[in-house]
């Protein structure tokens, strides 16, 4: 915001920890260039506005190359201090024709807003090539999130993420550099007809997320359990990740994937996969588009929501209102829409309700396109 400070923290691999409590922008973005490449992970903290008017901490992290192997975040993130801060337990709404449909719209209307507001200036520099929205502390596999970024136009690369993220268990933080073809050729190395479990909610993604840390965890520890000492079994854990990883960077796929089906799962193709990034990237987005018309639900209470919203920009009285319970969740989590935003430069958001994953829209055109069943 103008006229604030920013917190910076610069943490070296080797060394002590830098930190300057209150620094002008300018002077922040000095002391993290001068720093950055020099084996460190830097965080800016700072405060932003959101739509509901309230100022949150917002925190961006970036680390160069090699602090970045030993961090599931990527080289560069964006965190606020509490998952409250983008989702609010209550809300201030215009006095007038309420419901807790009305109040469910009118927060999801602009949660949405927010999340593509900061994805898109968390990602716009040139050299990002792609990013998502997640409420996890790592970045899971695209079509589970509630909002991906792309800087051109190939979208496919969101299921090509996925399907290396679960089938070979290479994480998105580190696939996502990728080039198309590379992403192409690891999914082309699966054999014939393998398929990959998808979790259509974001509680069954928050399971798969929790399941797959386990295993992984147990995975790495059956492979240095012979270390006796443990500071040197904890060394050896992050030497076999990060050999691993390279292997990987080379294009040696390795089928480490952890996941296990859960009832209720859907099931994604490589041969899907493989149709998708096949498909001309303009077909792939107006099929996008065209399954992200809103249901009838949305579209009545729609335009009741936005009034609402302007009523109060124009100061009309107001009340809060509790927003978190369970008929207002149930309410985002089977109507909140669908947003395919083409940006100016060429770029693509997709993006819902973080209370929703992306899968449902993926699905929907697929189908339409002939590649589901």
């Amino acid at each position: 915001m103008p006229g604030w400070f920013v917190r910076l923290s610069i943490h070296p691999l080797a060394g002590p920890d830098r930190s300057y409590a209150a620094l002008p922008v300018e002077k922040a973005v000095a002391a993290a260039r001068s720093a950055f490449g020099t084996d460190v992970r830097i965080g800016a903290s700072f405060w932003t506005m959101t739509s509901f008017g309230h100022g949150i901490p917002l925190t961006i992290g970036c680390a160069d190359e090699k602090h970045e192997r030993r961090s599931p975040d990527g080289p560069l993130s964006a965190s606020s201090g509490d998952c409250h801060d983008l989702l609010p337990n209550s809300i201030d709404v215009a006095v007038g024709a309420r419901s807790v449909e009305v109040e469910a719209a009118v927060m999801s209307v602009l949660v949405q807003k927010d999340i593509i507001d900061f994805l898109v200036r968390v990602c716009s520099s040139e050299h990002v090539t792609t990013g998502g929205c997640a409420d996890l502390t790592a970045w899971g596999p695209p079509i589970e999130l509630a909002a991906t970024y792309h800087a051109d136009s190939f979208v496919a690369r969101d299921l090509a993420l996925s399907w290396v993220h679960v089938h070979e268990g290479y994480k998105v933080a580190r696939a996502a550099g990728n080039s198309l073809d590379a992403l192409r050729a690891r999914v082309e190395a699966a054999p014939r007809g393998t398929r990959i479990a998808v979790a259509g909610t974001v509680a069954r993604a928050r399971k798969h997320a929790a399941l797959e840390h386990v295993a992984e965890r147990e995975r790495i520890g059956l492979l240095v359990r012979d270390e006796p000492d443990p500071r040197a079994r904890w060394r050896k854990s992050i030497e076999l990740t990060e050999r691993e990883d390279a292997l990987r960077a080379r294009g040696e796929v390795l089928p480490l994937g952890t996941r296990v089906a859960l009832a209720g799962d859907a099931e994604l193709t490589r041969e899907q996969v493989l149709a998708a990034l096949s498909t001309p990237p303009a077909t792939l987005l107006e099929a996008l588009e065209a399954s992200a018309v809103p249901d009838d639900a949305w579209r009545a209470l729609e335009p009741i929501a936005l009034e609402t919203i302007q009523a109060a920009k124009e100061g009309a009285p107001t009340e809060n209102v509790i927003v978190n319970t369970g008929a207002h969740t149930r309410f985002i989590e089977h109507h909140a829409p669908f947003h395919v935003r083409r940006l100016p430069r060429g770029g693509v958001v997709l993006a819902t309700h973080p209370y929703r994953t992306l899968w449902p829209l993926w699905a929907d055109a697929l189908f339409a396109l002939g590649l589901m069943s």
